[in-house]
């Protein structure tokens, strides 16, 4: 909900608006009635200009509620979706692992947009049809009591018969079209993601079956859903006309009510009922948002995992200054590290020493614990035991200072459907182009950058543009250009054919400076002379 300082006017201008819409209906039939009678026009004056002031009324209030109302919910929108990002900031990316990609998409995109109907579609019309609908008994009231006590008999029958009616019919398919959304959106990202797989395989079909038969549910749910609000309207409508016409039988007995009296009280239900038609909407919407409220507090848990490293300040009282200058060694004693939720340690008693300068080997096979070593060098991942970075422990520092001295290479590294300029401003934004072109030629990209037609050329999404070894170029460009006095290259020759990956490490390992050290981690073996020694991890434990 946003502010109540925000809130009320849109609230107060939707009141005004509907009161406006029933006090024109009622002014209106009492001055046709009256007019009838052929009074003197004095007589119906203050009738004339009150169906003008209520025409004009209704209208600008009518603008002011959906200005107010709006600005208000998308003011909130906008903050609640940056709570939401500041709550995942902290649980990427290794606290992410585990998520479907399309899960949080629907999470920050359908599921928080339907948020906004809390203020705009439920909170509001059910304040303004409440009291609109209570103004508008009493007043009838005060023409005749028996038509007060149809109309309000009528409005509780009506609120009672379409909510139940929606609850009946259309609950279901409410609730299950955020879920529907989102798996729709994970398997359209998967099918598209793995499309080259699938089409190896004779996978594509299938694919895109599942995508038909989910898009066949979330139609169907839609469908059902706008079954159970056209039903919540023709049985608000039915009883509108029972008010009216219980209205005729109880106040129209001949002589019991003058003409333009018994107009107002038969036609003022009509005006009531139109207003009172937005809260089984309402019950709707808010089924909506209750469903959507509970995928988002699924998706996003209040706190990260303890394994998590948090992004944030250093430690009260501690100096955040790493002391270690351009250059920087590592050093971990003891450290043993695991994954969010797994049952065992991945890293178990890792001792290692990378002085400044130092280029190390890590190898093992799949799952020997290099990854986690990598990721527990950046603190993605927590650890036990001893990290100290130039001779200052890591738990000192805030996990950002960490990762502006030791900077990751990851196996798939992250290119953004930009170009490639923007693509390494990332690393820094001051940049010149000449700085750009002189970091890719270290790279070895020189050549390639000028087929492509310069730092304007496109990497597609996630660098689909581009060959595996020349995303792990770009990405090694731009972390020299971040200037990281140590850098973790982690699988950076995965998926590349022998020959290419002894030239890709050699321009790897040959662009970056004598002063920064490099934590290499390969599965294989690399040429000889290229690094300084070689680390063997079997089982989370260093191989003597």
């Amino acid at each position: 909900m946003p502010p109540l300082r925000r809130f009320w006017p849109g609230a107060a201008s939707g009141f005004l608006s509907e009161a406006s819409a029933v006090a024109l209906l009622a002014v209106s039939a009492w001055l046709i009635v009256r007019a009838s009678e052929q009074p003197i026009l004095l007589a119906i004056s203050v009738a004339v200009v009150g169906v003008r002031l209520f025409a004009l009324t209704r209208a600008v209030f009518r603008y002011t509620d959906r200005l107010a109302g709006h600005d208000a919910a998308l003011r909130q929108l906008a903050t609640t979706r940056s709570d939401l990002l500041r709550r995942l900031i902290p649980l990427a990316p290794d606290g992410l692992g585990r998520a479907r990609r399309g899960s949080f998409l629907g999470a920050l995109v359908d599921d928080v947009d339907e948020l906004q109907n809390l203020p705009l579609r439920v909170v509001q019309p059910l304040t303004a049809s409440a009291l609109v609908a209570l103004g508008a008994v009493v007043f009838v009231a005060t023409v005749s009591w028996t038509a007060a006590l149809t109309l309000l008999a009528c409005l509780v029958a009506a609120g009672v018969a379409a909510t139940l009616w929606g609850w009946a019919v259309g609950a279901r398919a409410e609730r299950a079209l955020a879920p529907l959304r989102a798996r729709l959106a994970d398997q359209v990202l998967d099918h598209l993601g793995s499309l080259d797989v699938l089409a190896a395989y004779g996978a594509e079909a299938e694919s895109r079956k599942r995508i038909r038969e989910t898009d066949a549910l979330l139609r169907r749910a839609i469908v059902r859903r706008a079954g159970a609000q056209a039903g919540t309207a023709a049985v608000v409508s039915l009883l509108a006309g029972a008010a009216s016409i219980l209205a005729v039988v109880t106040a129209g007995a001949p002589g019991a009510l003058p003409g333009p009296s018994l107009a107002v009280v038969v036609l003022v239900p009509l005006a009531v009922f139109d207003v009172f038609a937005s809260v089984p909407l309402a019950a709707s919407a808010w089924r909506q948002v209750r469903a959507s409220a509970q995928r988002i507090a699924v998706s996003l848990p209040e706190a990260a995992p303890p394994e998590i490293v948090a992004a944030g300040p250093a430690p009260t009282g501690v100096a955040p200054a790493l002391g270690a200058g351009p250059a920087a060694g590592l050093r971990l004693r003891g450290v043993s590290a695991r994954w969010p939720a797994a049952a065992r340690a991945a890293l178990r008693d890792v001792d290692l020493h990378v002085r400044p300068g130092e280029r190390v080997l890590v190898v093992g096979s799949s799952g020997a614990g290099k990854s986690t070593l990598a990721h527990v060098l950046v603190r993605f991942l927590e650890h036990t035991g001893s990290y100290e970075i130039g001779g200052v422990p890591v738990r000192q520092l805030a996990a950002d200072d960490v990762r502006l001295t030791v900077g990751l290479c990851e196996q798939h590294p992250m290119l953004f459907d930009e170009d490639i300029r923007q693509n390494l401003l990332f690393a820094r934004d001051t940049a010149s182009d000449a700085d750009l072109v002189a970091v890719l030629e270290r790279v070895g990209l020189g050549p390639w950058l000028a087929e492509r037609g310069g730092l304007d050329a496109r990497v597609g999404e996630r660098g689909a543009l581009v060959s595996g070894g020349q995303a792990q170029r770009i990405a090694l460009a731009r972390a020299l250009l971040r200037g990281f006095p140590v850098l973790v290259l982690d699988e950076p020759t995965a998926g590349v054919d022998v020959e290419a990956s002894d030239r890709l490490l050699a321009d790897l390992l040959g662009a970056v400076g004598p002063e920064q050290a490099v934590v290499l981690i390969s599965h294989v073996g690399v040429p000889g002379g290229a690094v300084d020694r070689v680390v063997r991890l079997a089982d989370g434990r260093v191989l003597d």
